[in-house]
């Protein structure tokens, strides 16, 4: 698949901050997806832009960009404020829609950790434009309201070895009333960091966006 652009970095303005972020698209792209990403990690979380890095090459672009700004992550609270986190993605989402070259693709959200929550709870409220999710290792009980109202497909991917994140996964599989699956990647810890378990993550993110996102 060609590559038009790798890496780009973009400033993204919203509510009076400027945010970092790392645009990747590519041509006859199959849509665009948004990392959210967990507690303390940002733009450069290793183990999602190597899931960045697949999509591109199964030709999805993608969005990785800091929720808070460099200020903000120093306040431990912030980065567990939900709340916060999900209205950032919310309006960074808008404003991607209206950005060059990608503004009709297809979304998607890839949620992780705690930035799971904020994926879960923001499509809920853009649910006419959010089309499929996935979320690696993560935390939906802290997105517990917003749970049986959502109808769009969910990917929710827990490591093997990562026993308290099954059990919290297995109640939001229960609730989530739409389509969603849990698969669990057998010998994977909470972070994946395994030979080849990232692997596995980004093959089943790629097949479930082909799946869904252009239903």
């Amino acid at each position: 698949m060609e590559v038009v652009q790798t890496n780009r970095e973009i400033n993204i303005r919203v509510d009076g901050i400027q945010l970092k972020g790392n645009l990747r698209t590519a041509t006859k792209s199959k849509g665009i997806i948004i990392f959210s990403h967990g507690s303390g990690s940002s733009r450069f979380s290793s183990r999602n832009n190597h899931v960045a890095d697949q999509l591109l090459e199964d030709g999805y672009s993608s969005l990785l960009f800091d929720l808070l700004t460099w200020e903000e992550d120093l306040v431990y609270e912030n980065r567990f404020n939900i709340n916060l986190l999900t209205q950032r993605l919310i309006r960074v989402t808008e404003l991607l829609m209206n950005y060059k070259d990608i503004a009709d693709l297809p979304i998607g959200y890839f949620g992780a950790s705690t930035g799971a929550a904020s994926a879960l709870s923001a499509a809920d409220e853009l649910k006419d434009y959010i089309k499929a999710i996935v979320c690696r290792g993560g935390r939906p009980d802290l997105s517990v309201k917003q749970l049986k109202n959502l109808y769009i497909p969910t990917l929710l991917l827990v490591g093997g070895e990562d026993d308290v994140v099954i059990e919290l996964n297995k109640y939001a599989l229960a609730e989530i009333k739409g389509i969603c699956e849990l698969k669990i990647v057998e010998g994977a810890s909470h972070l994946f960091e395994e030979p080849g378990k990232l692997d596995i993550v980004a093959k089943e993110t790629i097949d479930w966006f082909d799946k869904y996102l252009n239903k």
